[in-house]
């Protein structure tokens, strides 16, 4: 997402909000074509169930989700009246919790629901730690094909570490894995991609991708061709990197994909204790 985009959503969403005594809320009407939703009925599908997750916490789901009318123009200067719901932050982020977080308007909402707060940089800042960690999900399973299609090809498990350690020394400038992790400070037995900014990850899980396409289609066998393929690989993503002011052995050390993951659990966990409380 980039900032245009971020800067639009987030004005969106603020000027739909409304408040009454003090308290949030929003028109699920507003809300609907913004969370994707093209057709109410699918919507108030979404709502009610959220709303039972609510009653089944033991709160009052009316607190939450207020049954409200809305007049809408329909053509010609005819109003209707549709039913609407108000819908307090919490349940917006319930929601949100609902729909799909590859989308991302849905990434942007569950991030700016989830906190309990109108400064941007902060909503901002979430979302991009969750990219992260959508990043570093994907570089995890192609590495695991990776090393799926390296044994059926020949590769035992001491050639499967020589494949991934020429790509990391190709990525990062004929650094080693071993100089990154010194150089960026990882403990000892943790992997190196858990302290890597976005664009490494989506880079180095762009390589691998690449190199278990070409296994395939070209049929390698043993340690030196797949060795090789993925170097090169590594070695052409680097330069795009390069090319666009990055260069990866120079980025500093991100914060620990698992620390963010367990924070990130944690806010949810207490938003959801939070509103038990009300």
């Amino acid at each position: 997402m980039n900032k245009s985009q971020f800067n639009h959503l987030f004005e969106q969403l603020e000027s739909l909000k409304d408040e009454v005594e003090g308290v949030e809320f929003w028109s699920a009407r507003d809300l609907q074509n913004l969370f994707q939703y093209t057709q109410w009925r699918n919507f108030e599908k979404v709502i009610q169930k959220a709303a039972i997750s609510v009653k089944n916490s033991s709160q009052n789901e009316s607190d939450h989700f207020a049954e409200v009318s809305k007049m809408v123009e329909i053509g010609s200067k005819t109003k209707r009246t549709l039913k609407d719901y108000a819908l307090t932050r919490y349940a917006c982020y319930l929601i949100a919790q609902n729909g799909d977080p590859n989308k991302e308007e849905i990434a942007f909402a569950q991030s700016y629901f989830a906190l309990q707060t109108r400064k941007q940089e902060l909503v901002e800042k979430r979302l991009e730690e969750i990219e992260r960690l959508r990043e570093r999900d994907k570089l995890t399973v192609s590495e695991k094909l990776l090393s799926q299609l390296a044994f059926e090809h020949g590769v035992d498990g001491k050639g499967f570490g020589y494949i991934r350690a020429m790509g990391d020394k190709a990525f990062f400038g004929g650094k080693t894995t071993q100089e990154m992790k010194n150089k960026l400070s990882v403990p000892k037995g943790r992997p190196l991609a858990d302290y890597l900014e976005t664009p490494l990850l989506t880079g180095k899980e762009l390589a691998t991708n690449i190199t278990n396409y070409n296994i395939k289609n070209k049929n390698l066998q043993g340690t030196n061709q797949i060795a090789d393929e993925h170097s090169i690989n590594n070695d052409e993503i680097r330069q795009v990197l390069i090319r666009r002011g990055i260069v990866p052995e120079e980025l500093p050390a991100a914060e620990d994909a698992k620390k963010v993951k367990r924070r990130l659990e944690s806010e949810r966990k207490k938003l959801l204790k939070g509103k038990k409380k009300k």
